[in-house]
């Protein structure tokens, strides 16, 4: 009894880590199909080792087996999510503090300065949406976005209504590419994000929509799209579209997901 009661503290940081490491697995993989292939992988080894306890040992081999050649087959069919969990990994800013702070209920204190101005962020699109001035707005989370800021012209802007309406502008010298937006900065404009191959839209959405989908995609960042054609606003996260019906329902939307709500 005494035995099973002595717990070191690396065991205790053995737990901790390994109910991280879920965490975000599922985060990662929420909403999507694979939560349920992963799920139903779960299963099975958590049934492999009730039989390894049993001493069953043909069923035993046989999930042993199964589950050491379907190795190559899980990297196959998580290859996007590997990707994304590893890109927010590799993040050269990304540090173990921002790691614990959605899941910490006293981080959103810190989060108080320079916050994203969502209102004004919202309010712009609005006023191009009316105009039918495309934009394409990415906003930073956790994740650091460097490696996108490099491909347009690094700015220092303090983020308000006019200066993205005027961006955006259709004469505007700024206007092509897409803006980043971190914190309440703007930090870079004409920015040329990355589309990936296989993304595939419906027609009446453009280069923005599949360039908006890919960079959520493979980063924690979010986007604000307004459409050239009709003037459509679309929010995306996580590689998708997620739906609102008015324009005060996406204040409160955005808000929730860079931490800010209740503030």
């Amino acid at each position: 009894m005494t035995e099973f009661l002595h717990i070191r503290i690396i065991d205790v940081i053995d737990i901790v880590l390994f109910g991280l490491l879920i965490y975000y697995v599922y985060k990662l993989l929420r909403g999507t199909v694979a939560i349920n292939i992963f799920i139903g992988i779960a299963m099975i080894y958590l049934i492999w080792k009730i039989t390894e306890w049993l001493k069953m040992d043909l069923l035993s081999e046989v999930l042993g087996k199964f589950l050491g050649l379907g190795v190559i087959a899980l990297l196959i069919v998580f290859q996007q999510e590997i990707r994304q969990f590893l890109l927010m990994l590799g993040s050269n800013k990304y540090r173990a503090s921002q790691m614990f702070s959605e899941i910490n209920p006293f981080s959103k204190m810190d989060r108080t300065h320079g916050r994203v101005n969502v209102e004004a962020l919202v309010n712009a699109a609005k006023n191009l949406s009316i105009k039918k001035n495309g934009a394409l707005i990415i906003i930073k989370r956790n994740q650091d976005l460097s490696f996108l800021k490099n491909t347009g012209d690094k700015m220092n802007i303090e983020l308000n209504e006019p200066i993205l309406e005027s961006i955006f502008f259709k004469n505007s010298p700024l206007h092509d590419g897409a803006v980043v937006v971190e914190g309440n900065r703007i930090t870079a404009t004409r920015v040329v994000l990355p589309v990936a191959p296989e993304i595939k839209l419906p027609k009446n959405y453009g280069l923005r929509h599949l360039a908006a989908v890919s960079v959520t995609k493979n980063t924690d960042a979010v986007a604000l799209v307004v459409s050239e054609e009709n003037g459509q606003i679309s929010y995306i996260k996580n590689g998708k579209f997620v739906p609102f019906q008015t324009a005060d329902e996406l204040v409160q939307i955005m808000k929730k997901d860079l931490g800010l709500k209740g503030m």
